[in-house]
Protein backbone atom coordinates (compact mmCIF):
# COMPACT_ATOMS: atom_id res chain seq x y z
CA UNK A 1 0.00 0.00 0.00
CA UNK A 2 2.82 2.43 0.85
CA UNK A 3 4.47 1.66 -2.50
CA UNK A 4 1.21 2.33 -4.35
CA UNK A 5 0.69 5.56 -2.43
CA UNK A 6 4.20 6.67 -3.40
CA UNK A 7 3.51 5.99 -7.06
CA UNK A 8 0.27 7.96 -6.92
CA UNK A 9 1.98 10.91 -5.26
CA UNK A 10 4.76 10.87 -7.86
CA UNK A 11 2.22 10.79 -10.70
CA UNK A 12 0.30 13.68 -9.16
CA UNK A 13 3.51 15.70 -8.82
CA UNK A 14 4.35 15.23 -12.51
CA UNK A 15 0.82 16.21 -13.56
CA UNK A 16 1.15 19.42 -11.53
CA UNK A 17 4.31 20.42 -13.43
CA UNK A 18 4.77 21.45 -17.05
CA UNK A 19 6.98 22.32 -19.99
CA UNK A 20 6.56 24.78 -22.87
CA UNK A 21 7.49 22.93 -26.08
CA UNK A 22 5.85 25.22 -28.67
CA UNK A 23 6.04 28.93 -29.38
CA UNK A 24 3.02 30.60 -30.99
CA UNK A 25 3.67 33.66 -33.19
CA UNK A 26 0.70 35.80 -34.23
CA UNK A 27 -1.57 32.82 -33.67
CA UNK A 28 0.58 30.30 -35.58
CA UNK A 29 2.28 27.54 -33.61
CA UNK A 30 5.61 25.88 -34.24
CA UNK A 31 5.26 22.90 -36.57
CA UNK A 32 5.91 20.39 -33.78
CA UNK A 33 7.03 20.18 -30.19
CA UNK A 34 10.67 21.26 -29.83
CA UNK A 35 10.85 22.29 -33.51
CA UNK A 36 12.60 25.62 -32.85
CA UNK A 37 12.29 25.50 -29.06
CA UNK A 38 15.18 23.72 -27.38
CA UNK A 39 14.13 20.54 -25.61
CA UNK A 40 14.44 21.03 -21.88
CA UNK A 41 15.97 18.60 -19.41
CA UNK A 42 12.57 18.19 -17.77
CA UNK A 43 10.79 17.18 -20.97
CA UNK A 44 9.80 13.91 -19.27
CA UNK A 45 9.99 14.66 -15.55
CA UNK A 46 8.41 18.15 -15.83
CA UNK A 47 10.39 19.17 -12.73
CA UNK A 48 11.33 22.85 -12.48
CA UNK A 49 14.70 24.42 -11.66
CA UNK A 50 14.94 25.25 -7.96
CA UNK A 51 18.40 26.85 -7.74
CA UNK A 52 18.35 30.40 -9.13
CA UNK A 53 22.16 30.34 -9.46
CA UNK A 54 22.26 27.11 -11.47
CA UNK A 55 23.41 27.18 -15.12
CA UNK A 56 20.05 25.56 -15.89
CA UNK A 57 18.34 28.87 -15.07
CA UNK A 58 19.28 30.09 -18.55
CA UNK A 59 17.51 27.65 -20.85
CA UNK A 60 17.34 24.33 -18.96
CA UNK A 61 18.04 22.66 -22.29
CA UNK A 62 19.81 19.41 -23.03
CA UNK A 63 20.07 19.94 -26.79
CA UNK A 64 19.69 22.63 -29.42
CA UNK A 65 16.70 22.70 -31.74
CA UNK A 66 16.95 21.84 -35.42
CA UNK A 67 15.26 25.02 -36.68
CA UNK A 68 15.03 28.79 -36.33
CA UNK A 69 11.60 30.41 -36.45
CA UNK A 70 10.99 33.85 -37.98
CA UNK A 71 9.27 36.35 -35.70
CA UNK A 72 8.33 39.83 -36.97
CA UNK A 73 9.05 42.75 -34.67
CA UNK A 74 5.78 43.76 -33.07
CA UNK A 75 4.48 40.18 -33.13
CA UNK A 76 2.31 38.77 -30.36
CA UNK A 77 3.77 35.60 -28.90
CA UNK A 78 3.01 33.02 -26.25
CA UNK A 79 3.85 29.41 -25.40
CA UNK A 80 1.71 26.30 -25.22
CA UNK A 81 2.02 24.33 -21.97
CA UNK A 82 1.94 20.55 -21.71
CA UNK A 83 -0.14 20.77 -18.54
CA UNK A 84 -2.32 23.33 -16.84
CA UNK A 85 -0.16 26.11 -15.39
CA UNK A 86 -1.71 25.79 -11.97
CA UNK A 87 1.06 27.16 -9.75
CA UNK A 88 0.92 30.86 -8.80
CA UNK A 89 3.73 33.10 -9.99
CA UNK A 90 4.88 35.47 -12.71
CA UNK A 91 5.60 34.77 -16.35
CA UNK A 92 8.60 36.63 -17.80
CA UNK A 93 9.98 36.87 -21.33
CA UNK A 94 13.60 37.66 -22.25
CA UNK A 95 15.56 38.11 -25.48
CA UNK A 96 19.31 37.76 -26.14
CA UNK A 97 20.82 38.84 -29.47
CA UNK A 98 23.13 36.31 -31.09
CA UNK A 99 26.63 37.79 -31.63
CA UNK A 100 27.93 38.42 -35.11
CA UNK A 101 29.36 35.29 -36.70
CA UNK A 102 27.28 32.93 -34.55
CA UNK A 103 23.92 31.27 -35.00
CA UNK A 104 20.87 30.89 -32.80
CA UNK A 105 21.02 27.20 -33.67
CA UNK A 106 24.06 26.65 -31.45
CA UNK A 107 24.80 29.80 -29.41
CA UNK A 108 24.69 29.19 -25.66
CA UNK A 109 23.42 32.60 -24.52
CA UNK A 110 26.30 33.29 -22.14
CA UNK A 111 27.30 36.74 -20.89
CA UNK A 112 25.46 39.97 -20.15
CA UNK A 113 23.17 39.63 -23.16
CA UNK A 114 19.63 39.11 -21.82
CA UNK A 115 16.98 41.81 -21.63
CA UNK A 116 13.44 41.46 -20.34
CA UNK A 117 10.47 42.35 -22.58
CA UNK A 118 7.55 41.19 -20.41
CA UNK A 119 6.58 40.39 -16.86
CA UNK A 120 3.25 39.76 -15.16
CA UNK A 121 1.97 40.94 -11.80
CA UNK A 122 -0.69 39.46 -9.52
CA UNK A 123 -4.17 40.43 -8.49
CA UNK A 124 -6.26 39.27 -5.54
CA UNK A 125 -9.01 36.76 -6.29
CA UNK A 126 -12.35 36.29 -4.49
CA UNK A 127 -10.68 33.89 -2.04
CA UNK A 128 -8.16 36.57 -1.02
CA UNK A 129 -5.34 34.70 -2.76
CA UNK A 130 -2.84 36.11 -5.22
CA UNK A 131 -3.40 34.98 -8.79
CA UNK A 132 -1.50 35.69 -12.02
CA UNK A 133 -2.50 36.08 -15.68
CA UNK A 134 -2.85 32.68 -17.42
CA UNK A 135 -2.83 30.77 -14.13
CA UNK A 136 -4.79 27.52 -14.55
CA UNK A 137 -4.57 27.86 -18.35
CA UNK A 138 -2.81 25.63 -20.91
CA UNK A 139 -1.04 28.59 -22.49
CA UNK A 140 1.21 31.28 -21.07
CA UNK A 141 0.27 34.94 -21.15
CA UNK A 142 0.94 36.91 -24.33
CA UNK A 143 3.98 39.09 -24.88
CA UNK A 144 4.87 41.49 -27.70
CA UNK A 145 8.24 41.66 -29.43
CA UNK A 146 9.04 45.39 -29.16
CA UNK A 147 8.84 47.08 -32.55
CA UNK A 148 12.19 48.77 -31.94
CA UNK A 149 14.04 45.46 -31.53
CA UNK A 150 16.90 45.31 -34.08
CA UNK A 151 16.77 42.64 -36.76
CA UNK A 152 18.79 39.50 -36.28
CA UNK A 153 18.89 36.11 -34.65
CA UNK A 154 18.00 35.82 -30.96
CA UNK A 155 17.29 33.39 -28.22
CA UNK A 156 13.83 33.96 -26.80
CA UNK A 157 13.46 32.79 -23.22
CA UNK A 158 10.30 32.36 -21.18
CA UNK A 159 9.98 31.43 -17.53
CA UNK A 160 7.05 30.83 -15.24
CA UNK A 161 8.13 31.03 -11.61
CA UNK A 162 5.99 28.81 -9.37
CA UNK A 163 5.85 30.40 -5.92
CA UNK A 164 3.57 28.03 -4.00
CA UNK A 165 6.56 26.78 -1.94
CA UNK A 166 8.65 29.95 -2.17
CA UNK A 167 8.49 30.76 1.54
CA UNK A 168 11.56 28.55 2.03
CA UNK A 169 15.02 28.80 0.41
CA UNK A 170 15.13 27.20 -3.05
CA UNK A 171 11.40 26.59 -2.84
CA UNK A 172 10.54 28.59 -5.96
CA UNK A 173 10.37 26.48 -9.13
CA UNK A 174 11.41 27.89 -12.52
CA UNK A 175 9.73 26.43 -15.60
CA UNK A 176 11.74 27.56 -18.61
CA UNK A 177 11.99 27.34 -22.39
CA UNK A 178 14.28 28.94 -24.99
CA UNK A 179 13.42 29.25 -28.68
CA UNK A 180 15.77 29.98 -31.58
CA UNK A 181 14.27 32.91 -33.49
CA UNK A 182 15.05 35.42 -36.22
CA UNK A 183 13.50 38.86 -35.79
CA UNK A 184 12.61 40.73 -38.99
CA UNK A 185 11.17 44.17 -39.71
CA UNK A 186 12.65 45.58 -36.54
CA UNK A 187 13.93 48.98 -35.53
CA UNK A 188 17.02 50.66 -34.16
CA UNK A 189 16.38 50.47 -30.44
CA UNK A 190 19.02 49.79 -27.81
CA UNK A 191 17.67 47.03 -25.59
CA UNK A 192 18.60 46.95 -21.92
CA UNK A 193 19.45 46.65 -19.14
CA UNK A 194 21.46 43.58 -20.16
CA UNK A 195 22.01 40.81 -17.62
CA UNK A 196 23.57 37.37 -17.44
CA UNK A 197 21.71 34.15 -16.67
CA UNK A 198 22.78 32.82 -14.26
CA UNK A 199 23.74 36.01 -12.48
CA UNK A 200 20.62 38.17 -12.63
CA UNK A 201 18.87 36.30 -9.82
CA UNK A 202 19.74 35.49 -6.22
CA UNK A 203 17.89 32.87 -4.22
CA UNK A 204 16.89 35.46 -1.63
CA UNK A 205 15.54 38.04 -4.09
CA UNK A 206 12.17 39.23 -2.77
CA UNK A 207 10.43 37.93 -5.89
CA UNK A 208 11.93 34.46 -5.39
CA UNK A 209 11.97 33.96 -1.61
CA UNK A 210 8.47 35.13 -0.73
CA UNK A 211 5.45 34.09 1.32
CA UNK A 212 2.44 34.74 -0.89
CA UNK A 213 0.15 34.60 2.12
CA UNK A 214 1.66 37.70 3.67
CA UNK A 215 1.93 40.20 0.80
CA UNK A 216 -0.42 42.40 -1.21
CA UNK A 217 -0.49 42.33 -5.02
CA UNK A 218 1.18 45.74 -5.29
CA UNK A 219 4.10 44.70 -3.10
CA UNK A 220 5.29 41.76 -5.21
CA UNK A 221 8.52 42.58 -7.08
CA UNK A 222 9.43 40.17 -9.94
CA UNK A 223 13.10 39.21 -10.10
CA UNK A 224 15.45 40.47 -12.77
CA UNK A 225 15.94 43.76 -14.63
CA UNK A 226 13.37 46.32 -15.67
CA UNK A 227 11.29 45.59 -18.76
CA UNK A 228 12.50 47.05 -22.06
CA UNK A 229 9.55 47.99 -24.24
CA UNK A 230 11.42 49.73 -27.06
Amino acid sequence: MQFLTGLLLAATAVQAHYTFPRLVVNGKSEQADWWATRMTKNANSKQGVENAASPDIRCYSNQNAANIITVPAGATIHYISTQQVNHPGPTQYYLAKVPEGKSASNWDGSGNVWFKIKTTTPTMDNNKQLTWPSQNEYVLTNATIPAATPDGEYLLRVEQIALHLANRPNGAQFYIACTQIKITGGGSGTPGPLVALPGAYKSDDPGILVNLGTINPDSYVPPGPAVWSG
